[in-house]
Order: structure tokens, then sequence, then C-alpha cells
């Protein structure tokens, strides 16, 4: 199901809103997007920074993530809750206040937080509290894990700037909080959806996301090898 495609970026680039762990085929731009896409990075130094991204289910943010020009590294794990080294099942159970995230090293000299920010709200639903899709629990929150005080300022920056446009019919309900533990999920978590493509929750989910994914960001993709 399509909804109509609004013309907002002025760009080829469509930025595409996913509800995470669902099919949802709603396309929204907005002059914010257009903003985050165009700050990209400034080459300084060549060194890596990171970004905690929840996005609900992290085998479809993991997939999607792994495809972006200048991201060297993602894994998938647990950040924001207060039991150490909570594991998968426990998270699952709600009661650690855990989101699954994802933690993306790049490198900023060739993508820039703001694309990734970018990349993140349009990989997601970020108006639907502790739910995307079929997928319900605090676990699956949208949220942003910032490092440092640069990362915090832009994520208020831009969620405060989609929600005055409207990107979306509903508010922008994206947690934005520091960054203080990451828990790496089991090793079998980890590249999820490249090792268990025909894994049902793979073919029918995580595809179509990352068949979406690569449509819209086709221009920001590793060259395949």
């Amino acid at each position: 199901m399509f909804s109509k495609i609004k013309n907002l970026l002025g760009l080829a680039l469509l930025l595409t809103q996913f509800a995470a762990c669902a099919q949802n085929d709603n396309y929204e731009k907005t002059k914010t997007f257009r903003q985050m896409n165009a700050n990209t990075a400034k080459a300084t130094e060549h060194k890596t920074e990171v970004a905690t991204f929840g996005a609900g289910c992290y085998w479809c943010t993991e997939a999607q993530f792994q495809m972006l020009k200048g991201v060297s590294k993602v894994e998938s794990g647990f950040s924001g809750g207060h039991v150490d080294n909570p594991s998968y099942r426990e998270v699952c159970n709600g009661t650690t206040g855990h989101a699954e995230v994802c933690n993306i090293t790049y490198d900023p000299a060739v993508i820039s937080f703001d694309e990734l920010l970018a990349a993140f709200w349009t990989c997601h639903d970020p108006t639907t509290l502790n739910r995307q899709g079929n997928d319900e629990g605090t676990q699956y929150r949208s949220a942003i894990f910032y490092h440092n005080d640069e990362q915090k300022q832009k994520a208020e920056q831009y969620k405060k700037k989609l929600n005055d446009e409207k990107a979306w019919a509903n508010p922008v309900v994206t947690e934005i909080t520091e960054f203080k533990k990451f828990y790496k999920a089991e090793d079998y978590h980890q590249n999820y959806y490249n090792d268990n493509p025909n894994q049902s929750y793979c073919k029918f989910v995580v595809g179509p996301k990352v068949d979406k994914f690569k449509k819209v960001f086709k221009d920001k993709l590793k060259t395949a090898k």
C-alpha cells in the first residue's frame, strides 16, 4: 500500500518511512531531510566515531546500516536498561529496561552523523511508542543514545524540525538520551540477516525493508564486491 509521494526534498533521493519489522510503504520527505543529507562530513583527519540507534528489531537495523558507505562495523545489542549483561531472553521479557540497538562505527569523513540520522528516521516508524509493526514492547522503542554534545544537539534539533514540519501524521516520539553502556547480543544475533536470508522473519520482514532501503539510499551504498 503506497501513500502519496510528497515532493518536499526537491532532490532525486526519496527518503522512505519504514515501519520496522513490518511492511510499510509510506514515503515522507521534508526540508529537514534535505538538510540532513546536505550536511555531509568534512574530512579533517581519518578517525571513526560511533552512533547508537534503536529502531525496533535490530536484525532489520543492522542489515540496513551495514550497507552504507563509511560504516565499518555494526553490532547488535542492548542499551538504556538497568540490568548488567542482559540476555536476549531477559530483554524480550521487558523487565530490564533495555532497547534493542545497533552500535554503528563510521568514518565521519565519508558519512556524517546528519546522514546517519536521516537513515535512522527513515528506516522505521518513529511515531509509534514501544512498537514497530507486529513487534511490541519497550525493547522496540525508537531511541538515539548520543555519545557527545554534538550528537545530542543534532538529534534534538532534527526531531523538533520534523515535528514542526509534520513530517508524519503523528509526532515523532524518539527517545534521545545519553549513551552509557552497550551490551553486545549473543553471537547468533550478529550479521543475522546476511547469515540467515531464508529464515522466515528475514525473508518476509527484513528482506523487504532492506530492498526499500537500497532504493532510497542507492547513492550512499557500498559497492558490491
